[in-house]
């Protein structure tokens, strides 16, 4: 779950500071360095709840491919589940 706060931050701070040097100044220093970042944040983002055990019957997972803000979608999901008790084991008997 560290890894996808920390991702799902990076992702979502990481388009803002594109939109904003888009709508402003337009900076080439600003786009080369935020857009790798933040697809390499948007990559991890899914691959994080892909592998979270909660993300398959809470879903999480196709929340993460929303582009930006998925990460927080999908871990606010993660955390409602949790919460909710998603993520105790079931009696199959």
């Amino acid at each position: 779950m560290g890894v996808l706060r920390v991702a799902a931050a990076v992702e979502m701070l990481s388009l803002v500071m594109l939109l904003g040097n888009l709508f402003t100044v337009h900076t080439r220093a600003i786009t080369t360095f935020g857009g790798p970042a933040h697809g390499m944040a948007y990559l991890v983002v899914i691959a994080a709840v892909s592998m979270a055990p909660a993300a398959a019957g809470s879903g999480a997972r196709w929340r993460a491919f929303v582009p930006g803000v998925g990460g927080m979608l999908a871990l606010r999901r993660l955390r409602r589940a949790d919460s909710a008790g998603a993520l105790r084991p079931r009696r199959t008997s």
